[in-house]
């Protein structure tokens, strides 16, 4: 680089977010005023908006060279468009944030500072939330569930992204050629030494959360097939109680029949009972063989994470070497 500073990449992605957009800018221009010994860019996806933020982003991507822009060819999802967006950073250091503001930026000043001492991952932590009660402790339930039984190591709980990854853990992100990944796992089975630092999420500033029930589920179940067997062997061995306890009824049945033989009319409440008792349970765990096998099925297709409509900016994007 000509300045000889080191380059600081700020990655997030944006869908409808344009009542955020001016005020994220400008909070992320003031962090670096006060870190003048590097140099930063920020790159942002958008993923096919149609609120006005694509206007937004063209005009400050023409007033400042440093904000690039992705623009997506449509929308991607909440998984992928994100990715893609990382994995075009080439600064010495690439902080995560997201484009809601419920993530504060101010908090870089932090993440560069634990980089300075040697820390190759900074990890935002979730400490409280100013959003949903409810929502935040069946995340907290969820990481809780995950870290524990994650073959890729412990989890990082309640941990959304937010951080700083150095250079060298960016090399071997790039060496995982997946097609949807789950960026949080990722990070803990590569293995780097993360340091964590607690934050407060703040509440939404403008417009409205992206998240739904299928988007959440989406994530939870990604997280679980990409990094954890779990659901195939509770499968397994719910599959064996049941069978025992089948077993043991019919048992049960068989000997109260014989002593009390006309007396004891088994009815056909029970029978239906179970029937659809276990009708339920195989279904389930039929839909968690689906859930692998799609997992298998996006994996073999070997797709482009995102088409990407327009690029803002890049004509000098250059890996920055330490």
């Amino acid at each position: 680089m000509m300045s000889g500073k080191k380059k600081i990449s700020v990655v997030s992605s944006c869908y409808n977010e344009a009542y955020n957009l001016h005020e994220l800018w400008e909070r992320l221009q003031k962090v670096f005023a006060k870190e003048p010994q590097y140099d930063f860019e920020f790159i942002i996806a958008d993923n096919f908006s149609d609120d006005g933020s694509r206007e937004i982003l063209r005009d400050l991507a023409a007033q400042d060279k440093r904000l690039k822009v992705i623009f997506n060819s449509r929308n991607f999802g909440h998984i992928r468009s994100p990715f893609n967006a990382l994995l075009k950073a080439q600064g010495a250091a690439v902080i995560v944030l997201c484009s809601d503001l419920q993530e504060p930026p101010e908090l870089i000043h932090d993440f560069l500072r634990k980089w300075e001492q040697g820390a190759k991952v900074v990890a935002a932590v979730r400490e409280k939330t100013k959003a949903s009660f409810f929502l935040e402790l069946g995340r907290r339930a969820y990481y809780n569930l995950l870290s524990k039984f994650a073959d890729s190591g412990n989890i990082i709980r309640n941990f959304t992204g937010f951080g700083l990854y150095d250079r060298c853990f960016m090399q071997e992100l790039k060496r995982y050629k997946d097609p949807y990944p789950y960026f949080r796992g990722l990070v803990s089975e590569i293995g780097f030494q993360v340091e964590e630092i607690p934050f407060v999420q703040e509440a939404r500033q403008g417009g409205s959360s992206k998240n739904n029930f299928f988007t959440l589920y989406d994530m939870a179940m990604t997280g679980f097939v990409n990094h954890s067997k779990l659901p195939l062997r509770l499968a397994m061995f719910c599959g064996f109680i049941l069978a025992l306890f089948s077993f043991l009824t019919a048992i049960v049945y068989l000997v109260y029949k014989l002593t009390h033989w006309h007396t004891f009319a088994l009815g056909l409440a029970p029978l239906l009972t179970g029937l659809f008792f276990f009708a339920g349970v195989q279904l389930i765990f039929t839909g968690i063989i689906g859930e692998y096998l799609g997992a298998i099925w996006t994996q073999v297709r070997q797709r482009p994470l995102v088409t990407e409509e327009e690029l803002l900016n890049f004509n000098d994007n250059k890996v920055d070497e330490e």
